[in-house]
C-alpha cells in the first residue's frame, strides 16, 4: 500500500500528539518534520541519558537553529523532561517548536505533570478513517482487522494484530509495573471484551475474571490511560425519561477488539459482527470529532425500559442521533428507538446506518448504507451524506 495521507493538521506552535501504539504518530511526524531533531525515548541510549540528567535537554536544544523543531517521542517514559521543556518554552534565547508524542498518560498523571500549563495544544492521532484510505478501504476487512496503520500496512495483518495486545502487555503494562498480577490482567482483557459496545457492569466483569471490583476499576483506568479503550456516557440533557447510569465500553479499534474477544461454538456471527460494526462507527466518530476540533460531545441514550440509540452527537454544528444495524434490511421495529428519541428531542437529526446498499428516508429518519457513511466522513463535514454515487460492498 502507498503512503496514506492523513487528515491531521499540526498546530502552529508547540503540541502534544497522543495516540495508541500503531496509529502512525512517528511515521506522520517524520514526514511532516523531516529536519526535526528527533529524540526517541524508546531508545535505550536516550532513555539512560535523559533519565539520569533531564537538564541535558537544554544543551541539546541550544544547537537547534531558531525556528527549528524538537520531537520528544514517547515523552511519558521520562515525565521529568516536561519541566525542562516548560522552562525552554519560556526562554527567549531558545526559539524552537516542541512536539511531544505519547502512547500513555499513566506516568504523566502519576507524576502530577500539568502538560506544560496549556502552553502546548493536546492533539490525538486515531486509526485510519475510511476516507483517508479512499479506494483502499474495504468494509469487510475493516470489520475483521480494524484500521490501525500498523496492521493495515503490515505484510501479515492478522499476525500483527494478534501480537498487538502482547506488545502492550510486555512493553507498557509489565515494563512499568502497572499491575501486580499479569495473569489477572490478561484474563481481564478477555473478560471485558464481552462488554464491547455494551453497558459496562464492573461487578460482572470482576466475577468473570475472578478478581474484586476495585481491581477491575483500576484495570479499566489502565486501559484508558494506555489509550486502548474509552467509555461512552449516557446523554442526559433535558431528560424526559428514566435513563440508565452505566456507560458503554469500547476498545478503541475494531481489530483490537476482535483479537482479544475469545470465540467458541456459542458465539454467533451476528453478535460479533454487530459489536464490531458499532465499534467501527464509534472510532470514526471520535476521529471526526477530534480532527474537527473536538466541538461535540459523544454519548449514547438508553432508557430504563430498554430503548437505546447507539450514538448521540451534540454540539454547535449539529445534533444527531445515530443507530447502527448489522443487517442488510431495515424493518419498522428497527426505527422505534430513534422515533422514541425523536419524540423527546425533535431538534435532532436521526440516522440509521445499515449494511444494505440503498439510501432512503422513512418516518423522518434517514437510512444510510454504513459503507457510504464511513467513506464520506471527513473533518468538518456534516454527519449526513448524499449516497447516490456509492455502492456498498
Amino acid at each position: 500500500m502507498e503512503t496514506v495521507s492523513r487528515f491531521f493538521q499540526p498546530p502552529a506552535g508547540h503540541f502534544f500528539l497522543f495516540g495508541p501504539r500503531g496509529t502512525g504518530k512517528s511515521t506522520w511526524l517524520r514526514q511532516a518534520f523531516p529536519a526535526a531533531l528527533w529524540l526517541d525515548l524508546l531508545s535505550s541510549e536516550h532513555m539512560r541519558r535523559f533519565s539520569a540528567h533531564p537538564e541535558r535537554l537544554r544543551e541539546v536544544c541550544r544547537e537547534v537553529p531558531v525556528g527549528g523543531t524538537v520531537v520528544l517521542d514517547e515523552v511519558q517514559r521520562i515525565p521529568d523532561l516536561l519541566s525542562i521543556v516548560h522552562q525552554l518554552i519560556e526562554d527567549p534565547h531558545i526559539q524552537v517548536r516542541f512536539v511531544l508524542t505519547g502512547s500513555s498518560s499513566r506516568k504523566l498523571k502519576r507524576s502530577g505533570v500539568d502538560l506544560l500549563a496549556g502552553r502546548a495544544i493536546l492533539e490525538r492521532m486515531h486509526p485510519f478513517m475510511a476516507s483517508e484510505l479512499g479506494s483502499e478501504f474495504d468494509l469487510h476487512k475493516a470489520l475483521e482487522l480494524g484500521l490501525l496503520p500498523l496492521v493495515v500496512k503490515a505484510r501479515e495483518p492478522a499476525a500483527t494484530l494478534r501480537s498487538y495486545a502482547s506488545l502492550y502487555l510486555q512493553e507498557e503494562v509489565k515494563a512499568e509495573g502497572l499491575v501486580r498480577n499479569l495473569g489477572d490482567f490478561s484474563r481481564f482483557l478477555e473478560a471485558i471484551s464481552f462488554s464491547q459496545a455494551s453497558l459496562l457492569n464492573l461487578a460482572e466483569v470482576a466475577r468473570e475474571c475472578e478478581v474484586n471490583r476495585k481491581t477491575v476499576e483500576g484495570y479499566v483506568d489502565i486501559l484508558e490511560d494506555l489509550l486502548l479503550s474509552f467509555r461512552l456516557p449516557v446523554f442526559t440533557r433535558r431528560a424526559k425519561r428514566q435513563l440508565v447510569a452505566h456507560p458503554k465500553f469500547f476498545y478503541f479499534d475494531t481489530g483490537v477488539f476482535r483479537s482479544l474477544r475469545p470465540t467458541g461454538p456459542l458465539d454467533s456471527a451476528a453478535e460479533m459482527g454487530g459489536a464490531a460494526l458499532e465499534t467501527l462507527v464509534a472510532q470514526h466518530l471520535r476521529a471526526w470529532n477530534d480532527l474537527s476540533g473536538s466541538r461535540h460531545s459523544l454519548s449514547y441514550w438508553r432508557t430504563r425500559s430498554g430503548s437505546e440509540v447507539d450514538f448521540i452527537v451534540y454540539g454547535p454544528a449539529g445534533f444527531w442521533a445515530i443507530e447502527v444495524k448489522h443487517s442488510q434490511n431495515v424493518h419498522s421495529k428497527d426505527l422505534r428507538p430513534l422515533q422514541a428519541f425523536q419524540e423527546d428531542y425533535p431538534e435532532a437529526q436521526c440516522l440509521l446506518l445499515y449494511r444494505g446498499e440503498l439510501a432512503r428516508q422513512q418516518a423522518g429518519i434517514r437510512i444510510l448504507p454504513v459503507d457510504a457513511f464511513l467513506r464520506s466522513l471527513q473533518p468538518d463535514s456534516p454527519l449526513t451524506v448524499q449516497t447516490t454515487k456509492w455502492r456498498s460492498r
